[in-house]
């Protein structure tokens, strides 16, 4: 097979080319956060500022696994071409936007084609990796989304103080380009169906609408909104409907776009819990521990988005010493066990270290980001474990799926946490901006600047004791993890030698 003729040097440089696609989306995730004040300020337009970051979560969370599974069926390089130029395009147009409504259309765009990045890369190392080795590169991956986390807000934050907030698209542009190029240039020889393709069409709409309302209806909650309120229970009712028939529809489809034989293997779908817990802390945590900082010590934002440096740092770390105990031992169920049983360890550890103590609270951070590391990448090399090679696209992006699934609900469950716990322990006042629409959290930073004195230290002793109990809570959901960790089967990973079995 043409897969197992890559050399090294082959390897490598598509390897660079995955990298800059993984690290491009996952950067547009996190760089236009410190923009929103600017933009709004610019187009006067706060009804639609939540949707600048979620219609890219949104878009690129319902392309993943369309895009693995047109990988499977027409090869995966014509695929990271198209998400690349579609997602380089639309930066072009999110650059030029000239209202708030073409932003939010051409983010929109932009996460089409993220999607495809994401999802395709993290397929052609299946492709061209065996199973054993597979975690030390998947561990790269894990990398570029750490860097991404701390490079986005100080990078955005830089090009909007001194150039202007367009700059944070327009950085795209070239990055984007010399992606595309090398794409084009290393991604020959990857293994091509043979195999006539069959589009699921009916399918694909069906997940379109069902995880499109899914997760607006759970933004619209961690914006604030009530449950109750008749649009979100309409987005989820619509949501339930649709991903019901499509569960259905699956079932009978000769070619299904989600192969329901999948849900049948035990091992995937406890990879699938896990990937979904830690990421449901992980993204969560970068979005809450800023706003602690800044709300308990008085930071800046620039120093918030250093605060997140020791959790970046952590990721690698850990996802390079699983990747590598992975290749030696043969065996992902310990790593990603070990990663569980830390994770709700160290959480609990930020919850009581006050962010002052910054040495004790990074070291906790560290610990975080560690026990994600060791999660993230073993639990995709362990889903890709358990399948066939024809399925490989799309358990894929099944688990990439899961991935960004919890971390949407992961941030809109604990924003809309907050905001109970702000109205409930007395400072409702503070709750209509702590994390959602409009103001970006300014809401929130406002109130405290307006207080001094006596006030200000009581309010802040307040905070710090509501997001106490937030990170504890979060503590006990990643206990759901490490149950899915503890039922996961032990198998062994296949070498190169069965790499095709």
């Amino acid at each position: 097979m043409t897969s197992l003729n890559q050399t090294r040097p082959d390897i490598r440089s598509i390897l660079f080319a995955l990298m800059m696609a993984v690290f491009l989306s996952a950067l547009d995730q996190t760089i236009v956060a410190v923009s929103m004040p600017a933009i709004s300020a610019q187009f006067k337009d706060f009804d639609l500022l939540a949707w600048v970051i979620s219609a890219y979560m949104v878009a690129l969370t319902v392309a993943v696994p369309i895009y693995g599974k047109l990988g499977d069926l027409y090869g995966r390089r014509r695929l990271m071409l198209f998400g690349l130029g579609t997602f380089t395009l639309a930066s072009l147009f999110c650059a030029m936007a000239q209202s708030m409504e073409q932003l939010v259309l051409a983010r929109v765009l932009q996460g089409i084609g993220a999607g495809g990045m994401v999802s395709v890369s993290q397929a052609i190392i299946g492709d061209i990796v065996p199973p054993r080795e597979r975690g030390r590169y998947q561990g790269y991956f894990s990398g570029m989304y750490a860097a991404a986390s701390v490079a986005g807000p100080v990078l955005g934050g830089f090009m909007t103080e001194y150039l202007s907030w367009r700059w944070v698209f327009i950085i795209n542009l070239p990055l984007g380009l010399v992606a595309w190029w090398v794409a084009r240039q290393t991604l020959i020889g990857l293994p091509v169906p043979q195999r006539k393709p069959v589009i699921d069409y009916l399918g694909t709409v069906l997940m379109i609408i069902g995880l499109t309302a899914l997760l607006l209806g759970i933004t619209e909650i961690g914006q604030g909104h009530s449950w109750r309120d008749d649009h979100v229970l309409t987005q989820l009712g619509v949501a339930l409907l649709a991903l019901v028939v499509f569960v259905l529809h699956e079932r009978r489809s000769p070619e299904p776009l989600l192969p329901m034989h999948l849900f049948a293997n035990r091992s995937a779908v406890l990879c699938w819990c896990t990937i979904f817990f830690t990421s449901f802390q992980a993204i969560s945590l970068i979005v809450l521990l800023p706003l602690r900082f800044q709300t308990v010590t008085g930071g800046g934002a620039d120093s918030a988005a250093l605060h997140l440096m020791p959790l970046a740092i952590g990721m690698p770390m850990g996802a390079y010493f699983g990747g590598r105990r992975t290749s030696l031992t043969g065996r992902y169920k310990p790593i990603i066990l070990t990663g569980a049983a830390l994770m709700p360890l160290a959480i609990l550890g930020i919850a009581f270290t006050p962010p002052q103590s910054v040495i004790l609270t990074g070291l906790f951070m560290v610990l975080t980001g560690i026990a994600s590391g060791l999660q993230f990448p073993t639990s995709l090399v362990g889903t890709q474990n358990s399948v066939d090679m024809k399925d490989m696209g799309v358990a894929t992006s099944t688990t990439n799926l899961f991935r960004s699934l919890g971390g949407a609900v992961g941030v809109a469950s604990m924003s809309a946490l907050l905001l109970a716990m702000l109205t409930t322990s007395g400072l409702g006042h503070l709750s209509g901006g702590a994390i959602g629409e409009g103001s970006s959290g300014n809401l929130l930073m406002d109130s405290l600047h307006a207080a001094s004195g006596p006030a200000l230290e009581l309010l802040r002793g307040q905070l710090s004791m509501t997001f106490q109990h937030l990170l504890m809570i979060s503590a006990a959901v990643s206990v759901l993890g490490l149950a899915a960790a503890l039922a996961m089967p032990n198998n062994l990973l296949r070498g190169r030698d069965d790499k095709d079995r």
